[in-house]
């Protein structure tokens, strides 16, 4: 008899291994539907993990941070299905979530562009409505991954890559790319959400930037961002692998504000800020730029 103790605390007995999605499905169809990964005993896994032995477990959803970053994982794995499927002779680099989507590395025979994103985000869309499974592949005992990292079979394609994922791509619906960076390699960026209406909201014109000097700085640039949103700013964080000056022109032309972090930022834990006009308001504690930005912004902003 095999005990599971759920996130309520309450208690449930099965009389063999199960997978977690099993266990969802028998809590209830719409949980099992919502699953896209599992918390055993505090440690994060696939749907598919069987559960084998008593156990503390919950089922994560993309209502939930780590859910929301697995949603962005996988998101990564598809783009790159997509750019494989329409230049077969691409080299695969590199994937992950970042900040509020994530992004993948190719070596293009060719440059492309940002007229070619539409046409990508395209497939990518035909990939998730015919949902193929993300499936976790068991590594040869020669082989010899990076600590951390496992192998993750999508379509007729095989990736090394940090876990959990999706079990399957039906479950990316709220996506879009939008930025493409780089020469060789190139770096495609997207952004992924739990649902359409989250999506627009991102696109809603923000009223602040974060910018961060290089991509040491996403995690803490990525926590202001979110910060700045629980106290009503309409906030986006710019973690591009962009130098900073082209970042801080590029939206200077559209956005009020601009909330720029480096490596002394971060170390001291505050923020710079400046405004669309070059207009230097000096360094200031975060909570500070919140209580700030919600007084200098227009209510329309709101």
């Amino acid at each position: 008899m095999i005990q599971i103790t759920l996130s309520d605390g309450s208690l449930r007995e099965y009389d063999q291994p199960l997978s977690v999605y099993e266990l969802a499905a028998s809590i209830g169809a719409g949980l099992a539907k919502a699953a896209v990964a599992g918390r055993v005993n505090g440690v994060l896994v696939d749907c598919e993990f069987m559960i084998e032995a008593d156990a503390r477990i919950s089922i994560v959803t993309p209502q939930e941070p780590d859910g929301l970053e697995i949603l962005r994982r996988s998101c990564a794995l598809m783009l790159a299905m997509a750019v494989k499927q329409l230049h077969p002779n691409v080299q695969l680099q590199t994937g992950s979530a970042l900040g509020d989507g994530f992004f993948y590395e190719f070596a293009f025979e060719r440059l492309l562009t940002s007229a070619d994103l539409p046409l990508i985000e395209a497939r990518m869309r035909a990939l998730s409505a015919t949902n193929h499974s993300i499936r976790r592949r068991e590594i040869s005992s020669r082989a010899t991954p990076s600590e951390g990292f496992s192998l993750y079979r999508l379509g007729d394609f095989e990736y090394l890559t940090v876990g959990p994922h999706v079990p399957a791509t039906r479950v990316l619906q709220a996506f879009a790319l939008d930025h493409i960076s780089g020469t060789f390699p190139q770096r495609i960026y997207g952004t992924c959400w739990s649902c359409q209406q989250e999506l627009e909201n991102w696109r809603a014109p923000p009223h602040v930037i974060v910018v961060s000097m290089d991509e040491r700085q996403a995690g803490y640039a990525q926590s202001v961002t979110e910060t700045l949103r629980r106290s009503g700013v309409r906030a986006r964080a710019d973690l591009r692998s962009e130098k900073v000056r082209h970042k801080i022109r590029e939206h200077s032309q559209t956005v009020p504000y601009l909330v720029v972090i480096g490596e002394k930022e971060q170390a001291g834990g505050f923020v710079s800020v400046r405004s669309r006009t070059g207009e230097d308001f000096g360094r200031m504690a975060v909570e500070a730029v919140c209580e700030w930005l919600n007084q200098a912004r227009p209510r329309t902003a709101m």
